[in-house]
């Protein structure tokens, strides 16, 4: 019975999750924590704070996480599986459906007027990205590494993923270690003190 709760609370969250994972994970926090009670409220933050750090889809992170630590391995694949049903179905269907209405004026207009609404989605998530890095870096920093990061991908042509493992790199190493250091030398002095 674990296993089809499983499969129907993921399978769920899939089909109504319309726009991908971030849509989702409100349902996916229904079906877990409301609905079938495998996690409270802290503990989906959690796994949701951890599955926006690694790369990938959020959607199949959590229902993989979720569902190993419902119901062992089996669970994971059953949760993952239940996740990309849905798209899968839906995906052969539609280019099912477009291939044989490809060359209609509708399909075309319906096509290219997508793409504009995709741009307008990410600006806003841009945005949003921006707002967040003000929070946590502050205005002068975050417009920094804006600037530097356009000059490194549009003008040098260094591939994201460098850019993505040096600041990696610099947030493990650089400051954090400096402020740890500090940290240990104020708690030693208020031991001594």
């Amino acid at each position: 019975m674990t296993y089809l709760n499983l499969f129907l609370a993921f399978f769920r969250s899939g089909m109504l999750g319309y726009g991908g994972g971030p849509s989702s994970i409100p349902l996916v926090h229904k079906e877990v924590v409301g609905k079938y009670k495998w996690m409270n409220d802290e503990e989906f933050g959690d796994v949701l704070a951890l599955g926006n750090t690694l790369p990938g889809p959020i959607a199949t992170k959590m229902a993989g996480y979720i569902g190993y630590r419902v119901a062992g391995i089996l669970g994971l694949f059953i949760a993952l599986l239940a996740t990309i049903l849905p798209t899968i179905i839906l995906m052969i269907l539609l280019l099912t459906s477009l291939r044989e209405f490809k060359d209609q004026p509708w399909v075309e207009g319906m096509t290219k007027g997508v793409i504009p609404v995709v741009a307008v989605m990410l600006a806003v998530l841009t945005w949003q990205f921006f707002e967040s890095s003000k929070k946590g870096l502050g205005l002068k920093l975050s417009l920094l590494h804006i600037f530097a990061g356009v000059v490194l991908l549009q003008f040098l042509g260094v591939h994201p993923g460098i850019i993505i493992g040096a600041l990696l790199a610099f947030a493990l190493f650089g400051p954090l270690k400096g402020k740890n250091k500090q940290t240990v030398n104020v708690r030693e002095g208020e031991k001594t003190g």
